[in-house]
C-alpha cells in the first residue's frame, strides 16, 4: 500500500466525502483586471493571461487593475467557454471577460492545489459556445479527503510533475 492508501484507510475508513467545485471555490469576474491596450512588449513587466493554450499573450506596461496572485495566494484562471484552466501564482492582467478567477472559499476543508489537480480529472468537453462555470462546471463534485491526505497527494503529484530544477516534465 502507498502512504496515501494508508492515510485514507486510517483517516476515512467509511469513505471520502465529495463536494461540488462551487462549494469549494469562489469566482470573480475579471472586469477590473482587463487589459486596456494590446500593445504588448517583452520589456513590459505585467503578463497578460488567457486560460487557453497560449496562456501568456504578452506583457503590458499597465499598472492599474493588476490581479495580485502570488505563491501564498494563488488563483485558478478558468475560461468560461472552453473550461480550460491554469494555475497562477504571480500578478497579471486578464485578456478576456469570459475568464473567471477561482479562489478557495474561506473555511472549506481543502487545498486549492489539490482542487487544481482534481479538476484535471474532470472529463467534460463543452458542446456549445456557452458560459459553463455557473450552470455546469461548478456543480461537478470531487472527493475531498482530510487535509493530511490532500497534502500527501499534492506532494506526490508536484514531485512527479517537476524535476529538481522546477521545470514541468509534461
Amino acid at each position: 500500500m502507498s502512504r496515501i492508501d494508508d492515510l485514507i484507510q486510517e483517516l476515512c475508513p467509511d469513505g471520502v466525502p465529495t463536494m461540488s467545485l462551487g462549494e469549494l471555490l469562489d469566482y470573480e469576474q475579471p472586469g477590473r483586471y482587463l487589459v486596456a491596450s494590446t500593445d504588448y512588449r517583452d520589456e513590459y513587466a505585467t503578463p497578460v493571461l488567457t486560460a487557453g493554450q497560449t496562456f501568456i499573450l504578452g506583457y503590458t506596461d499597465e499598472v492599474e487593475g493588476v490581479y495580485s496572485a502570488n505563491r501564498e495566494s494563488p488563483v485558478l484562471i478558468f475560461d468560461d467557454f472552453t473550461t480550460a484552466f491554469k494555475w497562477v501564482d504571480f500578478p497579471f492582467k486578464a485578456k478576456s471577460s469570459a475568464m473567471k478567477m477561482l479562489t478557495l472559499r474561506a473555511g472549506v476543508p481543502a487545498l486549492i492545489r489539490y482542487i487544481y489537480f482534481a479538476m484535471q480529472c474532470i472529463g467534460f468537453e463543452p458542446q456549445d459556445h456557452a458560459r459553463h462555470w455557473i450552470g455546469k462546471y461548478s456543480l461537478f463534485r470531487i472527493p475531498v479527503p482530510p487535509l493530511e491526505v490532500q497534502c500527501e497527494i499534492v506532494r506526490v503529484l508536484d514531485k512527479w510533475l517537476f524535476t529538481n530544477e522546477g521545470v514541468a516534465r509534461v
